[in-house]
């Protein structure tokens, strides 16, 4: 068996081989759900059950598609630049800081804070993430420093609620005081589905994606991404490039945080809270997209099912509490395996 290297892989290439990786992660999870005792069909049927074919569920699904679509939609846009974003953890949760802050402490007229806190969601995120780049330019691994900051974000987080920003009333648990009712969202009806920043997710997706293919400045980050020796020799800077993309990825992960703070916390809380992982499942999200953010739109809600259905599996089979983290690594690691199989044929030949 050997691979052939293909010059230029067909888009509809791509999408067969994802397929056919997720396919392949999802029946490496059956056997691992066969060896614990619990029949694959059992657990496929209650994660579709509970989640699309219930309101509560779907509710469910709906409230964690929108970190994932925001946050997944930057990275794919930081990935296609070969920008290693790792740390969207950590930018999402110095959004919700700069967002609770802004909530909290700025004394702005009811009309203009909750603007005021979703525009500081972005500029917390994104300079969390341009931290990142600036350490790039010193052939600092931008994988290894975003990573690194998730844990540095984390910290941020809980110094902050267990001291200066503590609530006056907090007994036990430690967070802020309740944002003011002009910086809350609003949400659908008996759900915690904060419709306002799922509009903006869908509108943030089909935004870059038209700043990918019919931009400029989209044209450059192909270039960069696909080839940067082809890029440095037409003269375009692939440290500019990957400056503004490292903003834009952090500063929709920031908007993620601002949206789970205001939409449905309504205060700044512990990390584990404010996100269940949001962070590092969107990179899924992103992976699957293949780089083209408005694509998140169908791979966030699957996700989503993922992480709502993992839950239901804890509760209804009594599986035990990181079943969600099986899922999303087998499936991330199929992804990457089969990367190798999107740029080359598979040519068999007699020794």
């Amino acid at each position: 068996m050997r691979f052939v290297p293909l010059s230029s892989p067909p888009p509809a290439r791509a999408a067969l081989v994802t397929l056919a990786s997720v396919a392949v992660a999802l029946a490496l999870c059956a056997l691992v759900f066969v060896f614990y005792g619990v029949s694959p069909a059992e657990v496929y049927g209650t994660m579709l059950r509970g989640t699309l074919a219930d309101p509560t569920g779907l509710a469910e699904v709906g409230r964690r598609t929108i970190p994932l679509l925001l946050v997944g939609a930057g990275l794919s846009l930081a990935f296609r630049a070969q920008f290693f974003n790792i740390g969207a953890e950590g930018q999402l949760l110095l959004g919700a800081v700069f967002a609770a802050g802004t909530a909290l402490f700025v004394p702005l007229p009811g009309p203009l804070l909750l603007p005021a806190v979703f525009v500081m969601g972005f500029v917390g995120g994104g300079l969390w993430a341009l931290l990142a780049a600036w350490l790039r330019r010193l052939n600092v691994n931008e994988i290894l420093s975003t990573l690194m900051l998730n844990y540095v974000a984390v910290a941020v987080v809980t110094y902050l609620i267990a001291g200066p920003w503590k609530g006056k009333d907090v007994r036990g648990y430690i967070y802020t005081d309740t944002f003011p009712e002009a910086a809350n969202l609003p949400v659908l009806g008996g759900t915690q589905v904060h419709w306002p920043t799922l509009l903006l997710g869908v509108a943030l997706a089909l935004g870059l994606q038209w700043l990918l293919s019919r931009s400029t400045f989209g044209y450059a980050l192909r270039v960069v991404g696909e080839n940067p020796g082809a890029a440095r020799y037409a003269g375009l800077s692939a440290t500019r490039v990957v400056t503004i993309v490292a903003l834009l990825t952090g500063g929709l992960a920031g908007l993620a945080g601002a949206g789970e703070v205001a939409g449905i916390h309504h205060r700044l809380l512990e990390a584990g809270q404010i996100s269940l992982g949001y962070g590092f499942t969107a990179v899924i999200v992103a992976w699957l997209a293949r780089g083209n953010p408005a694509l998140c739109l169908i791979t966030a809600p699957v996700m989503a099912v993922i992480l709502a259905g993992g839950d239901l599996l804890k509760i209804d089979l009594n599986m035990p509490f990181r079943v969600v983290d099986v899922f999303s690594g087998v499936i991330l690691l199929c992804l990457i395996a089969s990367e190798v199989f999107v740029r080359h044929r598979v040519q068999w030949s007699r020794a």
